[in-house]
C-alpha cells in the first residue's frame, strides 16, 4: 500500500462546498475521505456519491449503534452507496455485528460489488481512564483490556477491523492477526496541535505500531497550505 493510501482525511466541515473543495484539492494526496455525522447530517447521503464521482473513496463515520435489525438495514443502505468503509459501535454487541456483516455481504453480492469494510469502534480516543470508570461506570478494567476484548468479539462476528487509539494497535494486532484492519484516529504530526484528542501519536509511530489506515483532519484541513501539509505527512510515512 502506498503511503498516501493510508491517510483518511476527516471532512469535518459543515457544507458540501467546503467538503468538495477539499476533495478536489487533496484526492491525489490521500487515500480516502471520512464523512462523519457533521457533514452527513448537513448534506445527506448524496455527499458520498459526489465524493465517489470525484474519484475519492469514502469512510462513512456514523458509528451505528442500535438493535440488530436496524443496524443491518442501515448497512445495506451504506453498501448501496458504494462507500469504502463504515463503522459501528462494538458496544452494540455480538448479535448486532454478526447480523450486519451477513447483510452487507449479501447486499454486495446481489449488486456484484466489493463489500465495504466494516469497522468496530472500541473506546473513543477522547475517553480517559477516569471517564471510563466514573462516567461510563466500567470499573475494574483498563481501557486497553476493554479495547482488546471488543476487538476480538468484532473479529469473531465477521467485522473487518476496528477503529482504535494508536496506543492499542500492538495489542489488537497480536490477538487479531495481520489480516484484521486497524484504523486509528488521534493522529497528530509532531508539528501540529493535540486539540481534544487525549491518546495520540504521530503518523510514523502509528505505521510502525501496525496501523493500516490513519484518520487525520485538522493538521491538514486547518493548515495554511493543506496540500503541503499532506505531502509532509506522506514524506514522514515514507521515511526509511
Amino acid at each position: 500500500m502506498e503511503a498516501k493510501d493510508r491517510i483518511i482525511l476527516a471532512l469535518d466541515v459543515d457544507t458540501q462546498e467546503q467538503a468538495l473543495n477539499l476533495v478536489k484539492m487533496l484526492t491525489p494526496y490521500v487515500g480516502a475521505f471520512k464523512v462523519g455525522m457533521q457533514l452527513y447530517n448537513s448534506c445527506g447521503p448524496s455527499i458520498v456519491n459526489r465524493i465517489n464521482d470525484l474519484g475519492g473513496r469514502v469512510f462513512v463515520d456514523l458509528k451505528l449503534h442500535d438493535i440488530p435489525n436496524t443496524v443491518a438495514a442501515a448497512g445495506r443502505v451504506l453498501t448501496r452507496l458504494n462507500c469504502f468503509m463504515f463503522n459501528v459501535h462494538a458496544a452494540g454487541g455480538r448479535e448486532m455485528m454478526s447480523r450486519l456483516a451477513d447483510e452487507v455481504s449479501d447486499e454486495a453480492a446481489r449488486m456484484g460489488i466489493e463489500a465495504p469494510l466494516i469497522l468496530a469502534v472500541t473506546v473513543l480516543t477522547s475517553i480517559s481512564q477516569r471517564e471510563l470508570e466514573e462516567e461510563m461506570l466500567i470499573s475494574g478494567m483498563e481501557i486497553r483490556e476493554l479495547v482488546v476484548r471488543w476487538a476480538v468479539m468484532a473479529r469473531q462476528s465477521g467485522i473487518s477491523g476496528v477503529v482504535c487509539s494508536p496506543q492499542e494497535i500492538g495489542y489488537i494486532r497480536s490477538v487479531c492477526g495481520p489480516g484484521f484492519v486497524i484504523v486509528t484516529p488521534g493522529i497528530r504530526p509532531s508539528w501540529s496541535e493535540k486539540d481534544d484528542q487525549k491518546r495520540i501519536t504521530t503518523p510514523r509511530q502509528a505505521l510502525e505500531m501496525g496501523a493500516d489506515y490513519m484518520v487525520i483532519g485538522r493538521p491538514i484541513t486547518k493548515a495554511d497550505n493543506p496540500v503541503e501539509a499532506a505531502q509532509k505527512i506522506i514524506a514522514e510515512l515514507e521515511e526509511v
